[in-house]
């Protein structure tokens, strides 16, 4: 009798079968002849392990036409059963799905069974011993990986700022996304900037990630806390199934043998900063405030930080209630305390009239630069390379790979490019000259930036937190007097 059937071909990302896809294919096709099965189509999956059916999508899509109405084959084909899964749970659902609701069945065309009980037995003892070899290769690929992790080799996709020369050989650096790099630190260790000004000032320079995507917040907080960057390796930061973030104390993290882009000095500046800002005592990050001032609102008795607790009004809204840390602890002598209704409000007020009347009383701080960054050079240099964009559209426009509406569209976007660094440019050589007015004048900039920030809907609370502290150091309420004071600060 005729039948017909689909093949499934695939190879593991572990590679640790000998036979080639064409190979895996040549056998079923010439199974299928033997066997008067005419072969519909030849589903392929190419370096895709299969521990796990729903991370295969041609698998799916296989198994989704085969019990489908229209009952369009009999069977499907494999070289072998641990080609169709390895999870032997999974192979169970999947062959009684198949064969139950559309009496389909799975063959194997290099491991025949024969009828009766006795081949289902062997079936299952093929599929049992499958996904032992999984369990234990999968043990070895991580042994094996652990043991190179401790020796510094790379085993991880390049990220900004490096790329492989090489197979087997460490990663090289990329000099103009090494700038990117040393920019990003320079501005978060040596300038204070928060992550979110960093990406608006890199996207503000046209710079894209690894992606060719603009610079987000998160992106620019995971390129602070790698530590590939001074010349280390970590590995084993992250479950490879759920991408969840291990206990720290299963990382891997040891000296590399690629070339570093910044010291190690400057890193490990980086890191007590975003300690101390993004992970504060009681090891919170910003994005679990209760409110965008927490951290910044101070006792003026014992100095200490205003704690946020979460209450209710009667319509069951939630605001948040400050209270004094120390006076909790009984190691203050005043309860102070505060409403976040009554305290937002006083506090917009306040960047309210710094902005009207332009006025704004500061404290000047000074920091220590770790290796100083040349933006000007940067900047130069890419204003240079707009030159070389210009003569590479021209060419395409002579050689009639470009139309004339293309290239006058290509010549528009790098004059904009252009405009924007030369802007740039100009900033830099302003705020290198500043003078006291020309500092109140960029800090009341900043201010309105700020406050747009805080009246805004869309950025969450960490952003705003983070916001509000590029120009506030502290902002203390008296209660007995019913004062609040804020406390701006400017970085030279």
């Amino acid at each position: 009798m005729q039948r017909y059937g689909y093949g499934y071909v695939r190879v593991s990302t572990d590679k640790q079968e000998e036979l080639s896809p064409d190979s895996q294919e040549k056998l079923i096709r010439e199974y299928g002849k033997k066997n008067n099965i005419i072969i519909l189509k030849i589903y392929n999956e190419i370096g895709i392990s299969g521990r796990s059916a729903d991370k295969r999508p041609a698998f799916q899509e296989m198994v989704a036409s085969a019990k489908s109405k229209e009952h369009p084959v009999d069977a499907i084909l494999v070289w072998k059963y641990s080609r169709f899964a390895r999870n032997q749970e999974e192979s169970i659902v999947y062959k009684s799905l198949l064969k139950k609701q559309n009496n389909v069945d799975v063959i194997s065309v290099s491991e025949p069974l024969v009828d009766g009980p006795f081949g289902s037995l062997i079936e299952r003892i093929i599929e049992w011993m499958d996904e032992y070899y999984s369990i234990r290769l999968s043990g070895e690929v991580f042994r094996g990986m652990k043991e190179n992790a401790m020796r510094g080799s790379f085993q991880a996709r390049p990220p900004l700022g490096y790329r492989i020369a090489e197979r087997g050989r460490p990663p090289v650096i990329v000099p103009d996304e090494a700038d990117i790099i040393r920019t990003i630190f320079h501005k978060y260790a040596n300038e204070s900037m928060s992550f979110f000004d960093i990406a608006r000032y890199l996207n503000s320079l046209g710079y894209k990630t690894t992606h060719n995507k603009p610079f987000e917040r998160r992106s620019i907080e995971y390129i602070v806390q790698n530590p590939i960057y001074c010349g280390m390796i970590r590995w084993n930061r992250t479950q490879n199934a759920t991408n969840e973030i291990k206990d720290r104390d299963e990382w891997i993290i040891v000296d590399g043998e690629q070339e570093p882009i910044i010291s190690k000095e400057l890193y490990e500046k980086a890191q007590e900063r975003y300690k101390s800002t993004c992970n504060p005592k009681g090891s919170r990050p910003s994005s679990t405030y209760k409110h965008w001032l927490s951290g910044l609102i101070k006792c003026p008795v014992c100095g200490r930080t205003l704690t946020a607790s979460t209450l209710h009004r009667k319509n069951g809204e939630p605001y948040s209630y400050f209270s004094c840390y120390g006076y909790s602890k009984g190691k203050c002598k005043k309860p102070n305390g505060i409403s976040s209704l009554v305290v937002e409000r006083e506090v917009l007020q306040c960047f309210r009239e710094v902005l009207d009347t332009g006025n704004i009383e500061y404290e000047l701080k000074h920091y220590e630069t770790t290796e100083i960054i040349d933006e000007q050079r940067v900047i130069n240099e890419r204003i240079k390379g707009l030159v070389h964009k210009e003569e590479r559209i021209k060419a395409s426009y002579r050689e009639g790979i470009d139309t004339l509406e293309e290239y006058k569209e290509h010549k528009q976007l790098i004059q904009e490019e252009r405009n924007r660094l030369t802007a740039q440019l100009k900033e830099l050589s302003r705020t290198h000259a500043e003078k006291p007015e020309d500092i109140s004048h960029a800090l009341l900039q900043k201010a309105g930036n700020v406050y747009a920030i805080l009246t805004s809907d869309r950025y969450p609370i960490a952003q705003k937190n983070d916001a509000l502290k590029q120009i506030v150091d502290k902002i203390i309420y008296d209660r007995t007097t019913d004062m609040l004071k804020i406390y701006y600060f400017y970085y030279t």
